[in-house]
């Protein structure tokens, strides 16, 4: 078994993981990625489908210290999206062990410090970190959440969760149900139109839809004007554009989108196309799923057809609670941070998490600034008046 001195432990090499890192290193603090996969950001390069784009302007998410490139378009691909992260990863000297499983992390009542016990899935070993600060960067979409619905074991169909969406090509002329009305739902559901596939959408409530373009004025308008009158104007847009789509199963929330946003409900979906083939017939729209029968799905109005496949877009959950023990003061028993944004990255004892206020990669830059400047903080303030540190971290800083 090995044992490593380090600095910051950062587990997750997702977009928080490395903006957190590089944070870190442009304040020379020694630190180090723990990964399960075979490379970094594995949701984007595995886990998303081929059309994917970020659905925010690109000034709204970059990470820190390196803005997209001027040639980039402004709603950048996925591909280009994984080019600008390897070169970050390259440009700021970001340390990654692949192919790590944190079995186990938990605070050492001797020395006040944290053990990560990792499993090397390549040489079957075991490795132990000892870090002062621990920072959990595994993200709200660590794992895909299927809901548990009547009779979904017994489906005689294909069910998979949106993160094994490729794209629609072995789907051509099977009925397809995709449950979640999100920016993936909506978007897998316009994606199967386009290869052919008998669509249906599952819209448990009201949703807001604007096109990117009206969120990227709406984000860009935030910075001038007040929620109210922003959200005014969003919904101006959308109504003047998509009319009112309750006849079709589309109904809009009485809140704004972004004070509902803020409020911490839903994200507004982007629209891609999905609404105009909802008009048009091509994706028929179901309330909740109430329970599964053979092949046969049945809704909650009391509607019921058959379908191949479903696909559900219902989200992820937090992986944290299955290997952090010492959670308590900053994970609820969802895996999720107790304090409300702003103050949901920090905890006690030197625990940090980044990725999860719920606001993507503009949250992610947040949340990584804010961890590095107060590890950086701490560090200082521990170095007694001879310029000496007390504890070996610190020694290793100055190295």
């Amino acid at each position: 078994m090995g044992i490593e001195d380090v600095p910051v432990v950062i587990v997750g090499a997702g977009p928080a993981g490395l903006a957190t890192a590089a944070c870190l290193n442009k304040l020379s603090i020694p630190n180090v990625i723990i990964e399960r996969d075979d490379c970094h950001a594995s949701l984007w390069r595995k886990r998303a489908y081929d059309r994917l784009k970020l659905h925010l302007g690109k000034e709204f998410c970059n990470l820190p210290h390196m803005p997209f490139p001027s040639d980039f378009p402004t709603f950048v691909p996925r591909v280009e999206f994984l080019r600008y992260l390897d070169n970050y990863v390259t440009s700021f000297n970001i340390s990654i062990r692949y192919n790590r499983n944190v079995e186990s992390a938990f605070l050492d009542d001797n020395d006040g410090k944290w053990r990560v016990v990792v499993k090397d899935m390549v040489s079957n070993a075991e490795e132990v970190y000892v870090s002062d600060y621990l920072v959990v960067a595994t993200g709200e979409n660590s794992e895909g959440f299927i809901p548990n619905i009547h009779g979904l074991k017994g489906f005689e169909g294909e069910y998979i969760h949106c993160s094994k969406y490729m794209n629609g090509r072995d789907m051509y002329g099977k009925n397809v149900l995709v449950v979640g009305c999100g920016n993936s739902g909506m978007e897998i559901a316009y994606d199967l139109t386009n290869w052919g596939a008998n669509t249906s959408i599952v819209i448990r409530g009201p949703v807001h839809y604007f096109t990117k373009e009206m969120v990227y004025v709406g984000m860009s308008l935030l910075k001038y004007f007040k929620i109210e009158k922003v959200d005014k104007l969003m919904l101006l847009m959308s109504k003047l554009k998509y009319g009112d789509m309750t006849e079709y199963g589309v109904v809009r929330p009485k809140d704004g989108p972004f004070a509902l946003k803020k409020k911490g409900g839903t994200t507004p979906t982007i629209d891609v196309g999905c609404i105009n083939r909802i008009k048009k017939g091509l994706v028929q729209v179901f309330p909740g799923v109430s329970s599964i029968e053979g092949k046969t799905v049945e809704f909650e109005d009391g509607r019921s057809s058959e379908f191949d496949i479903i696909i559900f877009a219902t989200g992820y959950t937090s992986t944290v609670l299955k290997w952090l023990k010492d959670y308590q003061d900053l994970f609820n028993e969802q895996g999720m941070p107790k304090p409300d944004f702003p103050n949901h990255w920090r905890g006690e004892n030197g625990l940090y998490c980044a990725g999860f206020s719920r606001r993507g990669l503009d949250g992610i830059s947040f949340d990584a600034q804010r961890i590095a400047d107060d590890i950086s903080f701490t560090v200082n303030a521990r170095k007694i008046p001879g310029g000496e540190a007390n504890n070996a971290s610190l020694t290793l800083l100055e190295n």
